[in-house]
């Protein structure tokens, strides 16, 4: 606490009349020293008296409280900062500031103390790191006045440069000029960093199975490259398995074509080799995701005979607009004689050499309804069927009586890649089709409109009344009938898949029989999962972008707790449960502040397919975050404003933490080995108190005697 004294006016009427009247005074006051009247000098003592009763001076005596001057120091803890030793380095600079500001304080015991604030500033990677932001935040409940400065303890890379708060401009807020408290800048991170980056400038939305898409990139490079360095080679990768490279050339685009793998969300993903002394490989990727779509499902489908349902497989596919249906029906067999004249036939001959060995692998499914041996397809045509199967080719029988006879597709080459063999016996009575448990985790037949929710209950859907009875040969039966006998089989041979109907009843589903049934859906799954649509697929593991992170869901048809490895963009690996949430399917919510892509992968120790374990990618915001894109440590933002304001720019790698002193408003704040906080010496007024130095009833009876002397000596 001080006491301030300082002296005041209080003038009895506008200082402007104060002005002309002591003016009108003096100017009579000179005629009279002119003329060298007597009483001149009285008359001037006269006025003056009257003057100072007009203006009515005090003596003020302020008692003022000092105030403390704020520093602030910002520490940037943005992910940036956790590159090589930087974090540390951050950490300890600020911890010996605080420390040095303490000492100071105690040195100068009659001085105002320092608060120093310290702000930490650990940005979510997507705006980039706002550290001036912060700077205004911290500031914001502070009088300009008592600002003594701000050390900012970064590697310079901030995403605000804009936003310095205005008492570092060397501005008020009206704009006129006033003083600015030095802002020092420590940089973390080395003089000498290197650093390449992937930058991704096209990427195609979609794209049609098989054929290829367009996406060009370039790799830039940050700092002073070391010399000898081979050229950036870049592979890519589709839902985590290589699918092309290529060499590039530092800042040139290179255009490259990929495959689009599936149908489907295909996470694309590009990763630049990593070279020896470069900063980081966090922006060494980049991903997209490309939805494949086909351009059209080609289905043949074949029916042995005419029958009641086999509307019902034509009506199915044509109302699909995605399907290309080509359908024959056999109405007689080949050697049935018929004494019609050609010119009277209207049929066309069977075109079995173009469908089934030059445009065979055109289709993408082959569907025999109720086909039987006629001898139209000879031999060698279903051998060919049978190797396009094995090649990733997809089949589907639905059997009708004469699979159990001697006319049956299971006494033909295409016996090797079918999943069941017929017992010779048709089983004619009213059974209902059920879902059996591996069928209920199967994606094709999992919820299954009209199947109950509850185990054993029985469904809503109708009943059939024929089914062939087959011996199991491999494959999943995901639906039984008559006696629980395999009624629906999938299987996967080679690269292909077949399915089996052990019935030829599924339309009256379609027609209503019974309650009806779903037979068009039913139907429908299974066609796309003969046509590997990924949304079927029963063992899949799949990941999307989530409000905090992401979600990771596993599809199986095993039993038993599932889990899966997560891999950050940091190569951290953290092991997740997954929790249960209907049957055969299983689901996590990861929560993550990490930016870019999460590699997750299936735990259990067994490989699933040639390509092994199940994998997945997340990516969480930009693949490439805003932090790195150019990770090189760097002056070039913050040092013209320190030198504005007479800070100091100062990399800690090389020079160490600086001492820390206080300094007068207006002296140099930096020196070799030190920066310096201004002393603002900023009050507060707790009281004041006024002493009138001329009463004006004084100096009202001083000017009447003035005037009465004045009088009595010009009277003489």
């Amino acid at each position: 606490m001080s006491s301030i004294s300082d002296i005041v006016a209080r003038p009895a009427i506008p200082i402007e009349l104060i002005i002309a009247l002591g003016a009108v005074a003096a100017a009579l006051i000179l005629f009279s020293l002119s003329r060298g009247l007597a009483g001149a000098w009285l008359r001037l003592g006269a006025v003056l008296a009257l003057m100072l009763a007009l203006l009515n001076p005090a003596a003020v005596n302020e008692t003022r409280d000092g105030l403390t001057d704020v520093g602030v120091i910002v520490v940037d803890e943005s992910p940036s900062q956790t590159l090589e030793d930087r974090m540390a380095t951050a950490t300890q600079t600020a911890a010996a500031l605080e420390t040095a500001a303490r000492q100071l304080d105690a040195e100068t015991p009659g001085r105002a103390p320092l608060d120093l604030r310290v702000v930490r500033v650990a940005g979510d990677g997507a705006e980039g790191t706002r550290l001036l932001t912060a700077l205004g935040e911290a500031l914001a409940d502070v009088a300009p006045e008592r600002v003594a400065g701000a050390v900012m303890i970064t590697d310079g890379a901030i995403a605000d440069a804009d936003r310095l708060p205005t008492i570092f401009s060397g501005r008020d807020a009206t704009g006129n000029a006033a003083y600015a408290p030095p802002l020092h800048v420590l940089l973390t991170g080395r003089e000498d960093e290197f650093d390449r980056r992937l930058v991704l400038e096209t990427a195609p939305g979609f794209g049609l199975v098989g054929e290829k898409v367009a996406l060009r990139f370039r790799v830039e490079e940050n700092g002073e490259a070391p010399a000898g360095l081979a050229a950036p080679a870049v592979r890519v990768l589709i839902d985590g398995q290589p699918a092309a490279a290529a060499l590039a050339r530092i800042g040139r685009s290179i255009e490259l074509e990929i495959d689009v793998a599936h149908p489907g969300v295909n996470v694309v993903e590009l990763r630049l080799d990593v070279v020896e002394g470069e900063l980081t490989d966090r922006n060494n990727s980049a991903a997209f995701t490309l939805n494949g779509v086909r351009d059209r499902l080609r289905v043949l489908l074949v029916s042995g005979e005419p029958h009641a349902g086999e509307r019902t497989w034509r009506n199915l596919l044509k109302s699909d607009p995605s399907v290309d249906l080509v359908h024959f029906t056999i109405l007689r067999p080949p050697r049935k004689r018929s004494f019609a004249t050609v010119n009277e036939l209207a049929l066309i001959p069977f075109p079995t050499r173009e469908l089934f060995e030059v445009k065979l692998d055109e289709f993408d499914l082959i569907v025999f309804d109720r086909y039987r041996r006629w001898g139209i397809l000879e031999t060698r045509y279903i051998e060919n069927i049978a190797n396009y199967v094995k090649e990733g080719g997809a089949v589907l029988i639905a059997s009708g009586p004469a699979f159990a006879g001697l006319q049956s597709m299971y006494r033909t080459p295409l016996a090797e890649v079918l999943p069941a063999a017929p017992t010779s016996i048709v089983v004619q009575e009213p059974f209902l089709p059920e879902v059996t448990d591996l069928g209920g985790r199967h994606p094709v037949t999992r919820e299954l409109p009209g199947r109950q929710a509850n185990a054993g209950a029985r469904p809503s859907w109708g009943r059939w009344f024929r089914q062939i009875d087959v011996e199991l040969l491999g494959g999943d039966v995901i639906m039984s009938g008559a006696a629980e006998k395999p009624l629906l089989i999938l299987d996967r041979v080679d690269e292909g898949r077949v399915a089996m109907l052990a019935s030829d009843h599924a339309w009256l589903w379609a027609r209503g029989y019974d309650g009806g049934g779903p037979q068009a859906e039913l139907l429908r799954r299974l066609a796309h999962w003969l046509m590997k649509e990924p949304e079927l697929e029963e063992e899949a593991l799949t990941a999307a972008p989530a409000a905090g992170g992401f979600t990771i869901e596993r599809r199986s048809l095993t039993l038993g707790d599932k889990s899966v490895v997560t891999v950050s963009p940091g190569g951290e690996e953290t092991s997740v449960a997954l929790t249960p949430v209907r049957d055969g399917l299983w689901r996590a919510v990861v929560a993550t502040e990490e930016l870019g892509l999460h590699s997750i992968r299936d735990a259990e120790s067994s490989e699933i397919g040639e390509d092994g374990p199940l994998q997945a990618i997340a990516v969480v915001g930009p693949a490439s975050p805003r932090e790195f894109a150019n990770p090189i440590s760097t002056a070039d933002i913050l040092g013209p404003m320190a030198d504005a304001t007479g800070g100091a720019v100062w990399r800690l790698g090389e020079k160490g933490v600086p001492d820390l002193r206080r300094t007068r408003e207006g002296r140099a704040a930096e020196g070799s080995r030190w920066i310096g906080l201004a002393r603002r010496d900023a009050y507060t007024v707790t009281g004041v108190e006024l002493s009138p130095l001329a009463p004006p009833w004084l100096m009202f009876g001083l000017a009447g005697l003035f005037a009465i002397a004045a009088w009595r000596v010009e009277g003489r």
